[in-house]
């Protein structure tokens, strides 16, 4: 820590701001935000950090320099401003969607109403972004069926109307337009309908539908029975829409929703826009982490960006992190159950989809990218040293004590390796003794390796709970290979992680990566094991009665039954039929043994 840092550490105010780590070339490398200044700056340099990244970081430290706010709100909105306008190289990135389509509301005289990629902040009004065009075009066209709206771009000012600079076009005559151009419509009517899209575009479709119905009645009252049934039209259109809304419940009304899931690198955070109980807007941003963020860190900054984005005062904001005392002065809900927990629900579930969306895409586009993911995730999952590019899992078989095998599958960057699959006999072992076989195929294994100068796997997972897992350790122990290998065990039951020496299990999120990749691997060590011994079984019980006939082998007896199906047909074939295809001596002998039993 130079001097320069020292002395501006110790004047640091205890008070709530943001702070801005300078690298020696005056460049911003970092910023934050503090409840407490003085306690969060110290926290960086009082001692090692777990991760990596915020080690180096803080080696590259030579100035501080900071700002004081209010509050820790105001704090949070100056940091997500400032990180936007220098994108500092350990702050997290979050991915922007320029290219999404939006609706905008021009910002002129008799306003057009339409969809662009490009936002110009020249006072026109845009709502979205829509992550689905359909939606989108959906909305388009209930506006173009409920409202009469110009489509051209002339500039329709009070002075060129009263002029009468432009003529009627095909739109109007058909019935999209009403002539503004003309003056055959006034502004104030226009406006209203632009208000109503307005509130339509914010979910708003129950106060449109009641505003229409008032003047409906209104005009029916009057007997003006033709502009009445053309409200009662425009009702219909906008109350089929409003069914088809995904409306999860008609007692939440103006809400928003934030809810996080990630992997090593990036996370993934899905906001949705509830008003009048449907939701009128969802959309999900990647951020890319820099510092193994938490998600307490994460969700304010995507909250405000979002809220900023889409112009939304929801008072309330449904979530599944603690993030209250940065908005105290909205209404934070964790909820447990009912109606909120399923909405909370439905988020995590498009955050989820999302992230299994962009792992796929990445499989495709970039294998190594994706398996490197995987792998610091399973180091991270296992607290493992090094990355288990090469994994081994063993597991046992045996028959009610008989026919004892077992079987070694090779995991490499996370793939099956079927190449370097092994079997084993048990040979030192008498009886069902699953713990003993464990040792011995263990000690065999790795006594091999060890003379052969082979490559040790980073990682060997035992398929059973903690004696499974203690016999093996033994013989790893015993070839002084303890600090060498990483052991653990998998419990079939509760999918229960055990490491040497710990009596309480890990348990590994069901839904992440490392577990699927080990329980893949349990399994392919399962199903190898089981077929080689179904195999042994087999031959045994096939060849019991041939290989028991003096002169006789294994492979003898193989080459009858491939031939014959059956001992039963072997019995009841001729001499010369045998003879055919073992030779005269061995037929000799067969057919001497069957002759014998038929006596």
């Amino acid at each position: 820590m130079s001097d320069i840092v020292r002395d501006k550490i110790k004047n640091l105010p205890g008070s709530p701001g943001i702070y801005q780590y300078f690298d020696k070339n005056g460049t911003i490398i970092y910023i934050g935000k503090a409840k407490d200044l003085k306690k969060r700056v110290s926290s960086y340099f009082v001692k090692a950090h777990d991760n990596a990244k915020t080690n180096i970081l803080v080696s590259k430290i030579t100035d501080i320099q900071y700002m004081v706010v209010d509050t820790e709100l105001d704090a949070l909105l100056l940091e997500n401003n400032l990180i936007k306008k220098y994108q500092p190289r350990y702050n997290i990135l979050l991915k922007d969607d320029k290219t999404y389509p939006w609706i905008c509301i021009k910002n002129e005289e008799f306003p057009r109403v339409f969809y662009t990629r490009r936002i110009i902040k020249d006072g026109s009004k845009y709502f979205g972004p829509y992550a689905s065009g359909k939606m989108m075009h959906t909305l388009l066209d209930l506006i173009k069926d409920v409202y009469p709206l110009r489509t051209c771009n002339l500039k329709l000012s009070p002075e060129n109307i009263e002029q009468k600079k432009f003529r009627v076009c095909l739109e109007y005559h058909i019935g999209n337009c009403l002539g503004p151009c003309i003056g055959a419509q006034k502004t104030e009517d226009y406006n209203l309908y632009i208000q109503e899209i307005k509130h339509i575009l914010k979910g708003n479709v129950t106060s449109v539908i009641q505003e229409l119905k008032t003047r409906m009645n209104k005009l029916a009252s009057e007997l003006k029975y033709e502009e009445a049934h053309q409200f009662k039209e425009k009702i219909e259109i906008l109350e089929n829409y409003h069914s088809k809304s995904a409306v999860v419940s008609p007692t939440i009304h103006n809400v928003d929703v934030i809810s996080l899931v990630q992997d090593e690198k990036e996370a993934y955070v899905n906001y949705l826009k509830i008003n009048n109980g449907a939701i009128i807007q969802g959309h999900t941003v990647e951020v890319k982490k820099k510092l193994d963020e938490k998600p307490e860190e994460i969700i304010p900054l995507v909250l405000v960006e979002m809220r900023e984005r889409y112009g939304e005062d929801a008072r309330e904001i449904i979530t599944d992190t603690d993030i209250a005392d940065l908005f105290q002065n909205l209404t934070i809900t964790n909820p447990q159950r009912g109606e909120k927990k399923t909405l909370l629900e439905l988020s995590q579930r498009n955050a989820k989809f999302y992230m299994l969306e962009k792992h796929k895409q990445e499989k495709l586009v970039n294998p190594e990218r994706h398996t490197e993911r995987i792998l610091e995730t399973l180091k991270k999952d296992l607290r493992l040293t090094e990355l288990p590019v090469h994994m081994e899992c063993f597991d046992n078989s045996n028959f009610q004590g008989t026919n004892a095998v077992a079987a070694c599958v090779v995991f490499k960057d996370a793939k099956p390796s079927k190449k370097d699959y092994r079997h084993f006999n048990i040979k030192t072992v008498e009886g069902p003794n699953d713990f003993a076989s464990m040792e011995e195929i263990i000690y065999r294994r790795y006594k091999r390796m060890l003379d052969e100068k082979s490559e040790l796997p980073q990682l060997v997972i035992i398929d059973g709970g903690k004696g499974q897992l203690s016999a093996a350790l033994k013989s790893i122990d015993e070839l002084g290979l303890r600090g060498k290998i990483s052991l653990i065990g998998i419990a079939k039951k509760l999918e229960e992680i055990y490491y040497p020496g710990d009596s309480v299990p890990v348990y590994i999120d069901k839904r992440s990566e490392s577990l699927k990749v080990i329980q893949h691997m349990r399994n392919e060590a399962h199903r190898f094991g089981i077929t080689h011994h179904r195999n042994k079984r087999s031959k045994n019980a096939l060849g019991t009665e041939l290989t028991q006939i003096e002169g006789i082998g294994e492979k003898t007896a193989t080459e009858l039954l491939n031939h014959f199906k059956s001992v039963k047909r072997i019995r009841e074939a001729s001499a010369e039929e045998i003879s055919e295809i073992i030779g005269n001596s061995k037929g000799k002998l067969v057919s001497d043994y069957f002759e014998k039993d038929k006596s």
